[in-house]
């Protein structure tokens, strides 16, 4: 009989001091926060940053507003709607858990028009100046998810498959650890290796969104669905994937633009 490898023992409370309690999770979110605002103040002083430090504060501040509003709110909205009908106060009950990304990610969107709108910039050059540091913040986010033992993967016999508590006693695909990898480390090399690279304004934020739209979708083929959601769209689509298809098509979108744009702006100037 194959033998799988069992979760390691994690107390998801890193120290308890009365009711307050610091947790891995939150931790998690704080070192991501923190390495976006360590990375755009070392990149304040760059050719393409328009704003002074005070003005990227402001940005941050929103960015984060925006990532936890929009992130409860659409995990409300996409994941637990039937819940939210039957108890509306359920919204505001952010301690029992639950953030969707692509919730926070409109929510930081929305967030990135208010700053450009605020300071007189454009759009893609706020989204271009963001987009290379949310992938830190997702990468610290699935850590939090694996040493919570939440968000696991499908049942599979994969040597590296792992026994995850309260998920039904059966080896799964550790897809925390997946979307690690992917949306985290190779995103974020990627993501900062094209903005090196000169790219016309809009295509890294493009590229993040087509990536990010990419790599969860194909995660998604590892990662359980909420129990309420198995028989989703026929179970032939996870809400993951139909969620990550608009990501794809509008990131692949804005770098088709972005550089139709380029070639066009050169053409006038050759005329």
């Amino acid at each position: 009989m194959q033998e799988f490898l069992q979760f390691p023992q994690i107390d998801p409370v890193i120290i308890e001091i009365g009711p307050l309690a610091l947790r891995w999770y939150g931790l998690m979110y704080l070192i991501g926060f923190v390495g976006a605002m360590y990375l755009a103040n070392k990149r304040v002083n760059d050719p393409d940053c328009f704003w002074s430090k005070e003005q990227l504060s402001d940005l941050l501040f929103y960015g984060f507003i925006g990532v936890i509003l929009g992130g409860r709110i659409g995990y409300v909205f996409f994941y637990q709607f039937e819940t939210f009908l039957a108890d509306p106060a359920y919204l505001f009950k952010i301690w029992t858990g639950g953030m969707s990304f692509h919730g926070g990610f409109l929510g930081v969107i929305a967030a990135m028009f208010w700053f450009a709108h605020k300071s007189g910039t454009k759009f893609v050059q706020v989204a271009d100046f963001i987009a290379p540091m949310v992938p830190i913040g997702l990468g610290a986010g699935r850590i939090g998810n694996f040493i919570n033992a939440e968000l696991w993967g499908r049942q599979t016999d994969v040597p590296w498959a792992i026994v995850f508590p309260n998920a039904g006693g059966v080896a799964r695909h550790p897809s925390q650890l997946y979307e690690f990898f992917l949306e985290g480390l190779v995103l974020f090399i990627l993501v900062n290796l094209y903005r090196k690279m000169s790219p016309p304004a809009g295509a890294v934020a493009g590229l993040f969104s087509l990536g990010y739209g990419s790599f969860r979708f194909i995660i998604e083929y590892f990662r359980e669905p909420d129990a309420h959601l198995q028989d989703f769209m026929g179970g032939w689509i996870t809400m993951g994937q139909l969620l990550s298809m608009p990501m794809i098509i509008a990131g692949l979108a804005l770098i088709i633009w972005s550089y139709h744009k380029q070639n066009s702006q050169q053409q006038v100037k050759q005329a």
